[in-house]
């Protein structure tokens, strides 16, 4: 059996150590090959035999560690725990924000008494044990799978200090004259808190992009069964099954044409603003946009087997994916605690023993050392190491996605600053996305081209067609008043037909124009000439006469150039 590879949503991590330690444990079960935790994206990609190892395996190895198997959850299940998890920060940055200044302000203006230190210890206990419960949690799982992590960092650091704070209080002829710590603890718990809002906060907004990519499917299908038209959720359409899609309505799954002609507008697909045109075996892609025709088709591709799941799942594994600097930096992580403990009991037992013969320190050794070893511990914390290159590579895939641009992993991303050489696709790329007329072009003496312009609004009046709505926007801007029709007709994929001012009038592409027999060779070196620069050209008759035609492009951005 060929290998199989899932994207697991994973809850409870609080630091870059967490991924490194969950990334390890499930590279240890038999038949994973390869297993990424990107701790920015709160997902786990893995590859693996499913004959050698299974979920429940996995499963169990994560939950084991302290952390929460979410599965395969849906994004939007996913994006309501980030909510979720935001939410509680902020509370919990609110409560002590407050408590923490509090404690501070008094420190300074309550005189050292023992009544005023069991004030400030009223006021940091909670934000030491209900703000920082997060930090003892993860230094608790750590401890358990005899690893660190930064909680463990934080944890022992703040606790430290509140504990010889609350020493001091109760037995004040200990330390005679000693300080209180109750603000350092307070306060250090509330900056960290507040960093930890701020990467809650930048994950939320870089996962926007797959978001916004869900928000593109359709939400419901009009479906054939036992004869008749039904509605359903696009989520319960089954492979084999007939679908009806009407002008304006969204393509909800991938499908080959059986019955009917249109124009797709596929530009959320290929960028390119000209609607493609389609009848049958013609395949249509889901979450594309129907303009024109009615049509049904058959599904043959459904859930996460169509191609918009297949891009949502590309962008989720680039946002997962670590580059070659992320392997760098997870390394030092790795190791980079149990550094900084030692560093900062090294660093206690110096000023403590030798302080005062080296480096002049009087007064208590004891309370210097301890300050000494507190700034060791909180001060290495190395939040925003672990953080700042997943987040850069889940913003930058993430915002490469919204503009079309799909990165398949973090190590391309990187390798993309060494680029020589780029060949631009012009169509939504270089280009406004959105056609526009660029030029209209007189065959008759007895019709000037603000006429053509004028009877060609008038047919396309009221169109969806991207074509027929960009002749109609230039006749708008012309201020021109449109003649009446009547007897309109579309022609799907071809052109339309009506009676403009009592005279019949066709406006069709070249096959339409070819089938009526208008085209002459004069005509057809005109409309080569304006199709070799990039247009898409209509030709405009009356009476069974061209007399005009119109070339419609996508205009180069204003940035264009400037790009290049």
């Amino acid at each position: 059996m060929a290998d199989e590879e899932k994207v697991i949503s994973i809850g409870g991590m609080h630091c870059a150590t967490c991924a490194i330690s969950i990334e390890e444990t499930l590279k240890e079960i038999p038949g994973i090959k390869v297993a990424s935790v990107s701790y920015a994206s709160e997902k786990a990609t893995v590859r693996y035999d499913s004959q050698k190892t299974t979920s429940e395996e996995m499963k169990k190895a994560i939950e084991e560690l302290g952390y929460h198997y979410l599965g395969e959850i849906k994004e939007e299940e996913a994006e309501a725990e980030r909510q979720k998890d935001l939410k509680t920060i902020r509370r919990l940055l609110v409560m002590s924000l407050v408590l923490g200044s509090a404690t501070m302000l008094l420190t300074w203006l309550l005189a050292p008494t023992q009544q005023s230190f069991f004030i400030l210890f009223v006021l940091a206990t909670p934000v030491q044990f209900i703000a920082g419960y997060r930090f003892y949690a993860g230094a608790y799982r750590s401890l358990k799978n005899r690893k660190t992590n930064m909680d463990t960092l934080i944890a022992v650091g703040t606790s430290t200090a509140w504990i010889y704070s609350t020493v001091v209080m109760i037995t004040p002829d200990t330390f005679m004259g000693g300080q209180i710590y109750f603000d350092t603890s307070a306060l250090i718990i509330t900056f960290i808190l507040a960093g930890k809002y701020l990467e809650a906060l930048s994950k939320t907004r870089a996962s926007s992009a797959i978001k916004k990519l869900i928000d593109l499917r359709a939400k419901k299908a009009t479906i054939i069964r036992d004869g008749r038209e039904i509605q359903v959720d696009a989520e319960t359409v089954a492979v084999g099954d007939i679908v009806v899609v009407r002008p304006g309505e969204k393509i909800p799954v991938d499908g080959i044409v059986i019955e009917g002609r249109t124009a797709i507008d596929e530009s959320m697909i290929t960028g390119e603003s000209i609607p493609s045109e389609k009848g049958e075996n013609d395949e249509v892609v889901g979450a594309t946009m129907n303009r024109t025709g009615y049509i049904k088709f058959r599904a043959t591709k459904v859930g996460k087997d169509t191609v918009l799941s297949q891009i949502i799942k590309l962008v989720e594994e680039a946002q997962g994916s670590k580059a070659p600097i992320q392997r760098m930096v997870d390394k030092v992580a790795s190791v980079f605690v149990p550094v900084v403990i030692t560093i900062a009991l090294a660093t206690f037992l110096f000023w403590y023993l030798f302080g005062s013969s080296y480096w002049g320190v009087t007064g208590d050794h004891l309370i210097f050392s301890l300050i000494a070893f507190v700034a060791v511990m909180v001060i290495a914390c190395p939040c925003a190491m672990g953080l700042a290159t997943p987040t850069a590579i889940i913003v930058g895939t993430g915002r490469g996605a919204e503009l079309g641009i799909l990165i398949k992993t973090a190590e391309t991303l990187e390798n993309a600053g060494r680029i020589q050489i780029v060949v631009f696709d012009k169509t939504g790329t270089l280009t406004i996305g959105r056609p526009e007329v660029s030029k209209i072009v007189s065959l008759s003496p007895r019709h000037e081209e603000r006429d053509i312009l004028r009877i060609a609004a008038s047919i396309e009046k009221g169109s969806e067609h991207p074509i027929g709505e960009a002749i109609v926007s230039m006749a708008e801007e012309e201020d021109s008043p449109l003649p009446e029709t009547r007897d309109f007709e579309a022609i799907s994929g071809k052109g339309v037909k009506a009676v403009v001012e009592g005279v019949e009038a066709v406006l069709g592409n070249r096959t339409m124009l070819s089938e009526l027999g208008l085209i002459s060779s004069e005509i057809d070196e005109k409309m080569k000439s304006l199709e070799a620069k990039g247009n898409t050209v209509i030709g405009i008759a009356l009476s069974k006469e061209i007399i005009g035609l119109i070339a419609v492009t996508d205009r180069l951005k204003p940035s264009a150039r400037e790009a290049i």
